[in-house]
This record gives C-alpha cells, sequence and structure tokens, in this order.
C-alpha cells in the first residue's frame, strides 16, 4: 500500500505541473485538469487485464469484485505512465455491462475526467444541457474521499467527472491494491486524444454540445478532401479544453464510392463511441519495437512511403530505416514533427483501435499521412467484406 499511495501522489503533481505548463488560456469555470481514466465494458474482464497487460505493457494495480465486496461485477484497474485503463465484466445476464457488451462488443464506456470540483463541473455542465447519468456521489474508505459524477456523451458513452484531491489510495474507493504480471513497461506515458465517430450529420452538433458544455474551443478540423480515398471518405473536427490536456476529434462519415471505416465502426458497434484512443510516448521506436514483439499487429505501411522522405520531411532526427522497419508515419506542421502508427481493431469486431504517437513540437494529428492510413485501413475492410 505505501508504495501505491507514494505512485498516485507523484503521478498527480506531475500531471498537475504538466498541466500548468501547457496551459494556454484562462481556466474556465470546468476546470478539467486531464484524463482521468479510461474505463471499457468487455465480455472477460481477467482475459483482457491479462492480454493489456501483455501487450501493452500495462501493470496491474488495483482490483474490485466478489472478493472485495462487489458482488455485480468485476473490475481491473492496468496503469502505464499517466495512462490508466479500467476493464469490467458484468456478473449476470441482466447486468448493464453484459447488455452494453452484447451490443456493442467489448468497447469504451466512460472516458472519465479529472476535475477540480466535481459538483460544480457536474452543476455547471447539466445547467448548459448536458444529460444527466449520475448525480455528484461521495465515495470515501481509509484512504480518504473521491467525488464522482456523470454526464452522457454520444451514444452509450459517458464522462465520469472524477474529484480525488483528497485521496491517497490506489484507485477509487472499495478498490484494493493488486498485483500484476510484470511485464515489461512499453514506455506508453499520456492519453493524447480519444476519437469519437458519430453519424453522418451529427459531428458538428456535437462540437457544438462540447463547446457548450465544457468551454471547449475548436482546434482543427479536416474535411473529405483531406481525408480520403479512391473508395471513401469521412469528415473530422478536433475540440479541446483550455490546457490541451483533453482532445477530441470527432468523425463522421462522408459520401463516397464506397463504405467508408467511420460506416463500418458504426454499423459493427451499433451506433457512435470510441473508435480510437491515442497513446503518447517519448520513443515511438522503442515502444512499437516492444509492441510488435509482444505480438500487438498495426496497420501496413508500404516501403514506398518511405521514398525521399527526407527531402519531403527534412528534419526528422529518426533513422528512417528504423522508421521504415517499424512502419512509422511522420507528418510536419508549422511547429514540428509528429510520429505516429494505428494498431490493428483490438476485438474481432472491427472497432476499437489504439493510436502509438509522439510529438517533435507538432500539434497536428498526421494530416499528410491520411491517404496512407485509410489506404491500409481499406484493406483490411476489403478482406472482410465490409469495403
Amino acid at each position: 500500500m505505501p508504495r501505491l499511495r507514494a505512485h498516485a501522489t507523484i503521478m498527480a503533481m506531475d500531471t498537475l505541473v504538466d498541466t500548468m505548463n501547457a496551459g494556454t488560456g484562462p481556466a474556465p469555470e470546468i476546470e478539467i485538469m486531464g484524463t482521468d481514466h479510461i474505463e471499457f465494458w468487455v465480455g472477460n474482464a481477467r482475459q483482457a487485464a491479462y492480454y493489456y497487460q501483455r501487450a501493452f505493457g500495462f501493470d496491474l494495480v488495483a482490483y474490485a469484485g466478489p472478493e472485495t465486496g462487489l458482488r455485480d461485477r468485476a473490475s481491473y484497474v492496468l496503469q502505464q505512465g499517466k495512462v490508466r485503463f479500467v476493464l469490467t465484466t458484468g456478473l449476470s445476464p441482466d447486468h448493464p455491462v453484459v447488455r452494453h457488451q452484447a451490443l456493442h462488443g467489448d468497447g469504451v464506456r466512460d472516458v472519465a475526467l479529472w476535475v477540480t470540483d466535481a459538483r460544480k463541473a457536474f452543476a455547471t455542465a447539466v445547467a448548459r444541457g448536458a444529460t444527466v447519468v449520475h448525480e455528484p456521489e461521495v465515495r470515501a474508505d481509509a484512504d480518504g474521499e473521491v467525488v464522482v459524477a456523470a454526464i452522457a456523451a454520444a451514444g452509450d458513452t459517458i464522462h465520469s467527472l472524477v474529484q480525488r484531491d483528497g485521496y491517497a489510495g490506489a484507485f477509487l474507493p472499495g478498490f484494493q491494491p493488486a498485483r500484476g504480471l510484470g511485464q515489461m513497461d512499453a514506455g506508453l506515458r499520456y492519453v493524447d486524444h480519444v476519437v469519437t465517430n458519430v453519424e453522418d450529420g451529427r459531428m458538428v452538433a456535437w462540437q457544438q454540445h462540447y463547446e457548450k458544455v465544457f468551454g471547449f474551443r475548436f482546434f482543427a478540423n479536416f474535411d473529405d478532401k483531406d481525408i480520403s480515398t479512391e473508395f471513401s471518405a469521412l469528415r473530422s473536427v478536433v475540440v479541446a479544453n483550455h490546457n490541451e490536456r483533453i482532445k477530441m476529434p470527432i468523425n463522421e462519415p462522408a459520401e463516397g464510392r464506397r463504405r467508408s471505416q467511420i460506416q463500418e465502426y458504426l454499423d459493427f458497434y451499433q451506433g457512435p463511441g470510441v473508435q480510437h484512443i491515442a497513446l503518447a510516448t517519448d520513443d515511438i521506436v522503442a515502444t512499437v519495437r516492444t509492441l510488435r514483439g509482444n505480438g500487438v499487429a498495426f496497420q501496413y505501411t508500404p516501403d514506398s512511403y518511405y521514398n525521399a522522405i527526407a527531402d519531403r520531411l527534412p528534419g526528422v532526427a529518426e533513422d528512417v530505416e528504423e522508421l521504415k522497419a517499424m512502419g512509422i508515419l511522420v507528418d510536419r506542421d508549422d511547429k514540428g514533427y509528429m510520429l505516429q502508427l494505428f494498431t490493428k481493431p483490438v476485438e474481432d469486431r472491427p472497432t476499437l483501435f489504439f493510436e502509438i504517437i509522439q510529438r517533435r513540437g507538432s500539434t497536428s494529428f498526421g494530416k499528410g499521412n491520411f491517404k496512407a492510413l485509410f489506404e491500409s485501413i481499406e484493406r483490411d475492410q476489403a478482406a472482410r467484406g465490409n469495403l
């Protein structure tokens, strides 16, 4: 327990310092300090926890279930750097987690936001039009207390509002520290952004929702001229909070000759939801090498992508042959460059996947890589018979 408490305190201090340094404007009424955790509702949390430890290098740090007095579900908390995943499964056929998983497959239920004042954040959000999931509640144990509220997001996704300044435990009251597999850390440091797919014609409405409810601002947008291939297209807008610790791209399908990857997601997920989570690293070559060695499957990048890359993208410090060997994509904006690579879907349904990203000054989302990425995704779509 002392080790976990110290770890949690150091993590909170590091995140607070990073947030203060990253501030880009005055603090709004809803002050969001960063991503608290991301909760997945899955069919078998024990096996999913094993997968994310072995494949992605997470450490199991906390658990709640029948052994801790939680009778209806089991939850495993995994952590790596500042990234915290919670994997939850229901223990009866009519449990909400089981019904959610039956409809959507394994997927993200909660993109939880770390706030300074959960009661105020909740009241402000509801006054601005947010839909209530549950009102603020205090959860307490011997390690202190946490205030948690929740509001609705797109589809069946929610945003918990978590205030944990008065808590020194492993995760939340009701959880007990747990020991995992001791898998090697893969170098994942924090959540860079979380991408949501919505139905055609709903992107702007959700952009306006985040701007109104949370006070987010417009960050970037891409239309079907930016994101298109021979067969399909999509549109995307990015919103961000005041300190840019939360960035949320919102995608919708655009008309094309065939079914876009966004429409494929919507069809198989049975509605809108989180499409992918971008995880930041300080050394993408080392991270991708570790993940590949652990069995993580990535999207294919053709060798031709690297032809004359030094001329197209001057100033890239990484060795081009190493990037080519790992399949890593590179793009540049006026602030620097970034490196990224996308996994294949981690479920049998072609829904959720992950992005590994390293930023070298750039604040972009890899616009120059869109065509190569989506052609790679379309190859997989065609193999599934869904293009």
